[in-house]
């Protein structure tokens, strides 16, 4: 593990603070590594004070419409072009241990030994203050009437898991190579539970670290497509746009991994938005759309 090269993913809009506190916790890792980190357009001076505390982090300007899938390809497009051998998604919400980005390494090595070289190692997040899991691997329920991505709490073990949430995933080099970017037809929500899922499927697998890498807070469903108290018209309005299932990245989605039923999933999230469905749980990829990303209101 002397030498490799890895390049850390990070885009952001208008949360400088917590920008700044992301880098802060980064910067205490044990290893070498390059930022890239995509200013989608903020106006809160994110940029001038990340030159002024971390000069060495590669800013890529965005037009200010990216999102969190847009701004992480930018990202991801910029670290390819330079041939890294890891790459890691990293969310600017999300403050990693010291000891964390050693221990994906090393979980990499491990597996690579064991003959899976193309791994996706994934790391859980608890929130601050309750010490409650929050995001990491994920699998789809086993309902057969379900097209809902659950949450995998972590162990003590490594764990093979159908896909992820993209606040911390390490991607070395073979995968990405097989997979590419993250795909363009996602704006902000399903982006990096669909790039999990075409890894599998070109023979790649998921895995879930050990326990924690650092924590994230969730975000409150209130004032989302699926908070019952919104009357319905804004629920569908909210529901349509980038934070939600717009049509066009929805309808790729399910086509993609959704099976031949697939248009049955599709009508699911805009039937709920209407009746106003109160089961949060069973909303297809429910904690994709609330997660807290970095992204323009």
């Amino acid at each position: 593990m002397d030498c490799f090269k890895l390049a850390v993913l990070i885009t952001c809009y208008n949360r400088r603070d917590k920008t700044l506190t992301c880098l802060q916790a980064l910067y205490q890792q044990h290893v070498n590594f390059d930022v890239y980190l995509v200013d989608d357009g903020c106006s809160d001076g994110t940029s001038d004070a990340v030159k002024q505390n971390y000069p060495a982090v590669k800013i890529i300007k965005g037009n200010g419409n990216l999102f969190w899938v847009g701004g992480m390809r930018l990202a991801f497009a910029a670290a390819l072009q330079e041939g890294y051998d890891y790459y890691l998604w990293l969310n600017d919400d999300t403050l990693i241990d010291p000891n964390a980005l050693t221990e994906l390494l090393n979980h990499h090595c491990h597996l690579t030994q064991q003959g899976h070289p193309d791994s996706i190692i994934v790391g859980s997040t608890r929130d601050p203050l309750t010490g409650k899991p929050t995001y990491g691997g994920a699998m789809r329920s086993k309902r057969w009437y379900s097209n809902k991505y659950e949450f995998v709490e972590s162990t003590q073990q490594l764990q093979e898991c159908d896909t992820m949430y993209g606040n911390c995933v390490l991607i070395p080099r073979s995968v990405a190579e097989k997979v590419g970017n993250l795909d363009a037809a996602f704006i902000h929500t399903l982006g990096d539970l669909d790039y999990g899922l075409r890894a599998r499927k070109l023979g790649c697998s998921v895995w879930i670290a050990p326990g924690y890498i650092g924590t994230c807070s969730k975000n409150s469903v209130r004032g989302s497509w699926v908070d019952t108290k919104l009357p319905i018209h804004e629920r569908l309005r909210k529901l349509l746009q980038p934070k939600g299932y717009p049509i066009k990245a929805w309808t790729v989605f399910t086509k993609r991994h959704s099976g031949p039923f697939w248009f049955i999933y599709w009508f699911l999230p805009y039937l709920r938005a209407v009746i106003g469905y109160r089961d949060l749980s069973a909303s297809p990829a429910f904690c994709e759309e609330i997660k807290q990303q970095t992204s323009k209101p």
